[in-house]
């Protein structure tokens, strides 16, 4: 991947949380380009293994660590192995987080047949408890429980911080994913609490927002099965004033500028809209 621009990494140890799905896959790429010790925490060690194989293929340095981001002892596992491997923590990119097939509609609206209805549509009537409360914990604990264990290694050392993954939801919720655009609306809030809470300990804490970006947790919402654009597909590029879907590698640029203290050493607490214009147009 060629980097957009290039920022010194050296001696900086890197954790990315879902470092081997497609957004966060090309962080720990980019992270390691720039000099960075990567931890890429996942929770397959098949794909843990084959991304710590292109890192190094590439000439960086990572290790993968099996990590579940809901368990604390799992994650308390995960930075003493980084501590011993690479050193303490500089730079904690919380890139886990997903969506669940209970916490999604098939419609956009409810109408008053729904309440009756045999169809084999997904209402907000059949949102489950499981489902709900799966994407709150993956998205909102999934960013907190790291966030609170690898700050431990941060706290008064100069340089260190933390970059949150939001989402266009967080600013207006979209149709059919309650749960998701809830979770990740706590994620920006949490960002800037975090900002708040741990400045007089010299850590900063930002987010970016990707619009929209095909991955694997979307794919059945926005691709149709012979590959074509789905309805709500459509109306994503018709909103989105660049008129495409982003590209994984256009994330690196704001990420960059994020954990850079050359760059941002007074920015903190702000999320990043990387969107294509998707936020700022009113449809209008």
């Amino acid at each position: 991947m060629k980097l957009p621009f290039k920022v010194d990494l050296k001696d900086k140890v890197a954790v990315v949380t879902g470092g081997t799905g497609v957004l966060g896959s090309v962080w720990v790429d980019a992270l390691a380009q720039c000099g960075a010790k990567v931890a890429v925490l996942s929770r397959s060690q098949e794909s843990l293994d084959k991304k710590v194989e292109e890192v190094e293929a590439l000439g960086g340095t990572a290790i993968g660590i099996p990590t579940d981001v809901l368990d604390k002892d799992s994650i308390a596992n995960a930075r003493k192995i980084v501590n011993e491997e690479f050193g303490p923590c500089d730079i904690l990119i919380n890139g886990a987080g997903g969506n669940h097939p209970k916490g999604t509609t098939t419609k956009e609206y409810m109408y008053e047949e729904d309440l009756n209805s045999d169809s084999d549509d997904i209402t907000l009537f059949d949102l489950t408890e499981e489902g709900i409360g799966f994407v709150l914990d993956l998205n909102f604990l999934g960013t907190f429980l790291p966030t609170q264990e690898f700050v431990k290694d941060m706290v008064g050392r100069e340089g260190c911080n933390i970059i949150n993954v939001s989402s266009m939801n967080a600013y207006t919720p979209l149709t059919k994913i309650p749960a998701y655009s809830g979770a990740k609306a706590a994620v920006s809030n949490l960002t800037e609490w975090l900002a708040v809470h741990l400045s007089k300990v010299g850590i900063r804490v930002n987010g970016i927002a990707p619009g929209f970006f095909l991955t694997s947790q979307n794919e059945e919402l926005l691709l149709n099965k012979d590959g074509s654009l789905t309805e709500r597909s459509d109306k994503i590029i018709g909103s989105t004033p660049m008129e495409r879907f982003g590209k994984p590698e256009e994330l690196v640029g704001g990420l960059l500028f994020l954990v850079d203290e050359n760059a941002s050493s007074f920015v903190n607490g702000v999320v990043i809209p990387i969107d294509g214009g998707f936020a700022a147009y009113s449809g209008v």
